[in-house]
């Protein structure tokens, strides 16, 4: 991504247990690496439910229900977004929209690392007849 290694980038796996709790207290630990100039960058995906991605579908309304829920939950205080990401799976439609919690994970580090930062939707779009979002802290 930075060939000439100005930014320096350091990947973080998943743990097994997939626990959005503790991926949320991980990425607080990372936070101080941003004021030291270290980009955190989680690559997953706002809705991933494959077998219904490749449906063939037009349209899948339950990735529009999580995707308001979680379009929401981003644009709270960092006490509150924390509490709904640790209970995701209480959102409308989550089990629907992550099956498994692997590509939504990426998002806990983010958020925990985000810290009191306002979250901006930078990216919004249908992807496969998906509703999907792209987030950014600070």
């Amino acid at each position: 991504m930075f060939p000439a290694a100005t930014l320096p980038i350091v990947q973080v796996s998943l743990h097994q247990r997939l626990d959005p709790a503790f991926h949320l207290g991980v990425s607080e630990a990372l936070a101080p690496l941003r004021e030291r100039g270290v980009l955190i960058i989680g690559s997953g995906m706002s809705y991933h439910n494959m077998s219904r991605l490749m449906s063939g579908a037009e349209l899948i309304p339950e990735s529009d229900q999580f995707n308001h829920w979680l379009n929401q939950t981003i644009l709270l205080d960092a006490v509150a977004r924390t509490e709904r990401l640790t209970n995701w799976q209480n959102a409308p439609a989550a089990r629907q929209a992550h099956p498994r919690e692997e590509h939504l994970l990426p998002l806990m580090v983010v958020a925990g690392a985000g810290g009191d930062d306002v979250a901006v939707t930078i990216f919004h779009d249908r992807v496969m007849g998906s509703a999907v979002s792209g987030v950014r802290f600070g």
